[in-house]
């Protein structure tokens, strides 16, 4: 029971699917873990085609006055739109558009243009990627992995509407 307990506490995900996911590694945390991160990935797109008619709108200003944001996420159920998890989400990721000022939402959303003017694409599309970008807070994972990892715990399709970035004197 402990390492259930333990494995929850690390992935944030339900009872029955850390059961599963330790017998499925024998008892292996990092393992369980691992597996439970590739359920998510699968989880998250089998809910991608579902509608998402609620949602937040997040807004933060970082110390100083001096920058701002406003962003939409969209889920499911206003259920999920007032949870703790969901919230945390939208707070870590305006505060993480405040620090590292993304250009668009996700590679798809980068002008074919823009890249034929990079020297590498890749390198151009993490840096310029919401959800390419390594989260500021933990940068082992991205912002993608974030947003499944909050899918795979919810139950619900969740996603980045849209965002805006201001800062003082800066026009694009």
């Amino acid at each position: 029971m402990g390492a259930i307990k333990e494995l929850r506490e690390l992935t944030s995900c339900g009872v029955i699917e850390c059961k599963k996911a330790l017998e499925e590694a024998r008892g292996d945390i990092g393992r369980a873990k691992e597996v439970l991160q590739k359920r998510g990935l699968e989880i998250a797109a089998k809910k991608s085609s579902r509608a998402v008619k609620e949602g937040r709108i997040e807004a933060y200003v970082h110390m100083g006055n001096k920058i701002g944001v406003l962003l939409e996420v969209n889920c499911e159920t206003d259920f999920v739109a007032r949870s703790e998890a969901f919230c945390a989400f939208t707070k870590d990721v305006a505060m993480h558009i405040a620090a590292m000022n993304p250009k668009y939402l996700g590679r798809e959303d980068v002008p074919a243009d823009v890249l034929k003017q990079q020297g590498s694409p890749d390198v151009y599309i993490q840096g310029a990627s919401l959800l390419e970008q390594p989260f500021v807070k933990d940068p082992k994972k991205t912002i993608k992995d974030y947003l499944n990892s909050l899918i795979s715990s919810t139950g619900e399709n969740i996603c980045i509407g849209r965002f805006i970035r201001y800062k003082v004197n800066e026009v694009e």
